[in-house]
């Protein structure tokens, strides 16, 4: 049986990585369908020795959706548990899209009950899956992929080496940061073609925080602002630089970055 990763225990009653920015930053319910929507993630339940998914979603509706192997293990344990009801934890990773010491800036834990979707519902499941994210792998769904259905019991999120506990209700209801479908490719082009931006920015960070020998990175864009890593010689520190106005949609993205560009360029 693989091992399962362990998740960082919820505080009872209050999310202690909270801080004075929380107010400038999407809420942890916001964050964590952002998280879902990443691409790597990995399933384990009881009794199933290797559990490979395909793809996985969170449907605008509310569905959460896997696609394995119809002839993996974790199908099989599917099929044959009691009521067709197994016990799972699905663990999504958001990685970042530059080359990072550390890249691994949140992880996402959703526990609950895997079911099959009826063959009667394969087709407007396998459609809401792709309204969110397009795979090729849905073509396989009652050949070689089996679709199956996560009824949420439980939702963590891993930031910062803390855990935020979100109630299923509330995960479901928010939806993923605006600008998540162009952020790794403006991450990308700032870290390879725009390292004079990131000097800008960091004259918006407290005075003092970087150091000589401290290098400046690109860690994430939400609609609340741009996040920056510090990599130190040992360890690193994330701050972030807010937009002026929280963003609704991608297209407001350029003009707030040059925004922020104007604004540290009066510092000097």
């Amino acid at each position: 049986m693989p091992t399962c990763p362990i998740r960082p225990s919820p505080e009872p009653g209050r999310d202690h990585c909270r801080d004075d920015l929380e107010r400038l930053r999407p809420d942890p319910a916001e964050r964590a369908r952002t998280v879902a929507a990443r691409a790597a993630a990995a399933v384990c339940a009881a009794g199933v020795q290797s559990s490979r998914v395909l793809a996985h979603a969170v449907t605008t509706a509310g569905q959460t959706l896997l696609v394995v192997p119809s002839d993996g293990d974790l199908a099989d344990a599917v099929r044959t548990a009691p009521a067709a009801d197994l016990s799972a934890l699905l663990m999504v990773s958001d990685r970042a899209p530059v080359p990072l010491r550390y890249p691994v800036r949140a992880q996402l834990w959703l526990s609950g009950w895997l079911t099959p979707v009826r063959p009667h519902d394969e087709r407007a499941a396998s459609v809401a899956f792709a309204e969110v994210r397009p795979a090729e792998v849905l073509l396989d769904i009652g050949r070689s992929a089996t679709l199956l259905r996560l009824d949420l019991a439980e939702v963590v999120l891993g930031e910062n080496r803390c855990g935020i506990d979100i109630g299923p209700a509330d995960f479901l209801a928010a939806r993923p940061d605006p600008l998540a479908t162009v952020e790794a490719d403006v991450l990308r082009h700032l870290d390879r073609d725009h390292p004079d931006f990131l000097t800008l920015l960091g004259r918006l960070l407290p005075t003092g925080v970087a150091g000589a020998g401290d290098v400046l990175r690109p860690l994430g864009i939400d609609r609340f602002g741009v996040r920056l890593r510090i990599e130190r010689d040992r360890g690193f520190q994330d701050l972030r630089v807010p937009f002026l106005r929280p963003l609704t949609r991608p297209v407001q993205l350029a003009p707030a970055l040059r925004q922020l560009t104007c604004v540290a360029r009066s510092r000097d």
